[in-house]
């Protein structure tokens, strides 16, 4: 039985709350409130809100066994390697229990994709993490943000609007679905 940490990433701030970018905040919200968590709290010195608890098997009802740490680094996305190094040694985990789970710019929203050992093909959250840990030997799991409109919206521009009203219902079916593809990773 081994801790798995998910880094969910995101921007700290009401002006961020429900933005393309905070992709991997709102799946951490999706996780406590579905599953057997703790209620988050701020670690300053982890510069992170964490939470532990046991995620129940998508579809099964049943309890995984490892122990899960959901971890928001309160830093800005750029700096959220800071937090990945501090959460990962104060719990001793290692890079290949880690999963980071942040939006993707590059893939139509409601696309989920996991993978391990890529570069962060420009995510700055992901390079820092990275860069700060050493190795991109690190499970990503990457939720698809980009507009179903024919225009490819540059990320700069697409990163910081909010999610439509009608997207937001769709995301927790979404995340449902990156729950199970993850399930693997998790065990």
């Amino acid at each position: 039985m081994s801790t798995k940490l998910l880094i969910c990433l995101g921007n700290p701030g009401d002006e961020y709350t429900d933005t393309r970018h905070n992709a991997g905040f709102l799946f951490a919200d999706y996780l406590i409130k579905k599953n057997k968590f703790n209620k988050p709290t701020l670690k300053e010195k982890l510069l992170a809100e964490v939470s532990e608890g046991k995620l129940l098997a998508p579809s099964k009802g049943k309890v995984n066994k490892n122990k899960i740490i959901i971890a928001k680094p309160q830093t800005f996305m750029n700096k959220s390697g800071n937090a990945a190094l501090l959460i990962a040694k104060l719990y001793k985990i290692k890079p290949q229990d880690i999963i980071i789970i942040h939006d993707d710019s590059d893939m139509p929203f409601g696309y989920t994709k996991n993978s391990f050992n890529r570069s962060s093909a420009g995510h700055r959250g992901v390079q820092s993490i990275f860069k700060i840990l050493k190795t991109e030997k690190i499970w990503r799991s990457r939720i698809g943000i980009q507009p179903s409109a024919k225009k490819h919206i540059p990320a700069a521009d697409l990163v910081l609007r909010k999610f439509t009203p009608k997207e937001q219902k769709e995301l927790p079916k979404i995340f449902k679905e990156l729950l199970e593809k993850m399930s693997q990773i998790l065990k």
